[in-house]
């Protein structure tokens, strides 16, 4: 009997869960909103400083690294 409780809660569980009811799914769209909209974040800081990022980045490594000169 309680090998049957345990199954009929587990398949009550699994319903809830495939219905959408489960308090504890998440919110996949805000998710999705929040990583396109940290994409287009880079992508509006990336195109009018790229020259000024890649001399950055570039003395970076050249002062770590002792290359050039």
């Amino acid at each position: 009997m309680r090998a049957y409780a345990y199954l009929l809660a587990t398949l009550s569980a699994l319903s809830d869960r495939v219905r959408g009811e489960d308090p504890e799914r998440g919110d996949v769209p805000g998710w999705v909103m929040i990583t396109v909209m940290t994409a287009a974040l880079v992508l509006a800081i990336l195109i009018p400083f790229r020259e000024a990022i890649t001399q950055a980045v570039t003395n970076a490594l050249t002062s770590v690294t002792g290359a050039g000169g």
